[in-house]
């Protein structure tokens, strides 16, 4: 790179030497001198005398001291962002990038936290500040859970110290428009794609691999038609269960009263769509995986509940948790997330080791009360699942059956199945006993599916229970929702949402979980390591 002077270069003023230059972001807000061009903040060395000549020979520190952004992108946005009467009791900042930023030690901070947990993607979690991101799966998942659009917006204006950049708020919109309004249903064995906008369901069916996927039958329950026009079934919706709302817990005096009204107002289930005509069409069982890839790539996601209060078709499975069995707050809060209107949500639950997960796990099946399917990795995991139906719910060994290389027990009528994925997914490699259950196994519907370290279902081979198995409800748990290929975000159409995710930080300080504790040992090689 070339050298350039002060004398006719005015982006060449610095220190005079590099190597005491220091990019940091100057602290002082109050000297106007100091504001760079592009609104953004200042590096310190940029806001030094500037009378000599000096040679810059580093790309990136020539590209901070003219533009005033560092390597790392620091930006100033207050003008873009006006701060609020009463900034100091609210607790978020929202950048136009998507990026959330929460105050942990806020009176607001409860209410924030479960808000932010609900429609954004955590992204780092220290002690004080927390950083989250707005994605389009985040939002996705907050309408899963019962959050429209004009709440969510409202809510994070009030929490937030500044104005609400209006990109951001045109993305929520943008981002909120369609979903919750197509459902995956599974009735009588067969699969439906529903919904109560007609119009929705003609753009889909538009789509040449939507078409393909849609079964066409003789009969007179469907209309056989194949253009988009006419391929629809109408089907009476009976009305669900009343809505039932969530008290929140008490919090400081000091948080607004408008936030813990409105946090009160959008914290209750999803309002039940009453006498409403659902169109729908019927879908081919081994083209579901490509069904819901394709309408998740249309930004009209699949979304699957389950009414298992009205369901008279599943046989109950009769078992209830156990008085022992006490829910934590965390888990209480999980499982709210799952249940809602007298229906099931299909999704992800992500909980750190040792937080009971696996209680999670049969509470859900207690409150579903139908037949539950639960897949492991392991046989070892197998065993362990086992024990804990037995510890913490009224199940025995007549209403636990185990399908493993070493157990191959046939399903009851109304029972908990435990397998493993490889049992599943490998059904070629089967002998005559393993067909004869893998038959049972797939010629059923299961109330609910748990799939247990749900990270590893975007492989290729294990990814094909899904469409093996007919489940009207599917539970992932997991400790780690990361993968080193980029297969992870698969999970956003084979399963759902991330329904809640739990801060280990926060589990650790309520003594819910050991304390983590980082040791480093250092030890000398052994000289044959430094032999070639």
């Amino acid at each position: 790179m070339s050298k350039r002077s002060a004398s006719n270069d005015p982006a060449g003023k610095a220190a005079k030497s590099l190597k005491n230059i220091d990019i940091n972001v100057d602290d002082d807000d109050d000297d106007d001198d100091d504001k760079v061009n592009d609104e953004a903040f200042s590096p310190k060395a940029a806001s030094r005398p500037l009378e000599d000549s000096v040679d810059v020979e580093d790309d990136d520190l020539y590209r901070a001291l003219t533009t005033g952004l560092t390597n790392e992108g620091l930006k100033d946005f207050h003008t873009e962002m006006e701060l609020k009467v009463e900034h100091e009791n609210r607790p978020l900042w929202v950048t136009p990038d998507g990026h959330i930023f929460l105050e942990s030690f806020s009176p607001a901070n409860k209410h924030a936290h479960d808000f932010l947990i609900a429609i954004a993607e955590p992204v780092c979690r220290p002690e004080h500040i927390h950083e989250y991101k707005l994605s389009v799966y985040s939002l996705y998942a907050a309408v899963s859970v019962g959050l429209q659009t004009k709440d969510i917006i409202e809510y994070l204006q009030r929490l937030s110290k500044t104005t609400v950049p209006e990109d951001i708020l045109q993305f929520i919109r943008l981002c909120t428009l369609s979903y919750a309004k197509v459902k995956l249903e599974l009735k009588l064995n067969r699969y439906f794609v529903e919904s109560a906008y007609p119009e929705i369901l003609k753009n889909l069916l538009q789509d040449s691999q939507i078409q393909e996927c849609r079964l066409v039958t003789t009969g007179n329950d469907l209309d056989t038609n194949t253009t988009a026009e006419n391929a629809r079934l109408v089907i009476p919706r009976e009305a669900a269960a009343t809505a039932t709302t969530d008290t929140p817990a008490t919090t400081n005096e000091q948080v607004p009263d408008g936030i813990r009204r409105l946090y009160e107002k959008i914290d209750c289930d999803e309002e039940d769509m009453e006498d409403l005509k659902i169109v729908s069409f019927e879908v081919i069982q081994n083209k579901i995986e490509l069904l819901r890839k394709r309408c998740q790539e249309l930004e009209c996601p699949l979304r699957e509940e389950y009414d298992f209060r009205h369901d008279i078709v599943l046989k109950n499975l009769n078992i209830e948790l156990r008085p022992n069995a006490i829910l934590r707050p965390y888990q209480e809060k999980s499982l709210r997330k799952m249940f809602g209107n007298g229906r099931a949500r299909s999704g992800l639950i992500v909980l750190p080791c040792g937080a009971g997960k696996s209680l999670v796990g049969v509470a859900a099946a207690c409150t579903i009360n139908k037949s539950c399917l639960v897949l492991c990795n392991s046989n070892v995991s197998v065993q362990q699942w086992k024990q804990q139906f037995k510890m913490w719910s009224t199940a025995d060994d007549s209403k636990v059956r185990l399908f493993t290389s070493h157990d191959k027990e046939e399903p009851n009528d109304s029972c908990v199945c435990i397998s493993t994925y490889p049992m599943i997914a490998r059904p070629e490699e089967c002998n005559a006993e393993t067909t004869k259950v893998m038959k049972l196994l797939k010629d059923r519907e299961w109330g609910l599916m748990i799939l247990d370290e749900v990270h590893t279902i975007p492989a290729e081979q294990f990814r094909k229970v899904l469409t093996i198995v007919r489940a009207h409800t599917t539970l992932g748990l997991t400790a780690t929702l990361v993968r080193e290929d980029d297969k992870i975000t698969d999970l956003n159409f084979l399963i759902g949402p991330k329904l809640y995710e739990a801060n280990w930080m926060e589990l650790q300080n309520l003594g819910h979980i050991a304390k983590v504790q980082c040791a480093e040992v250092r030890c000398q090689m052994t000289p044959d390591f430094f032999q070639t």
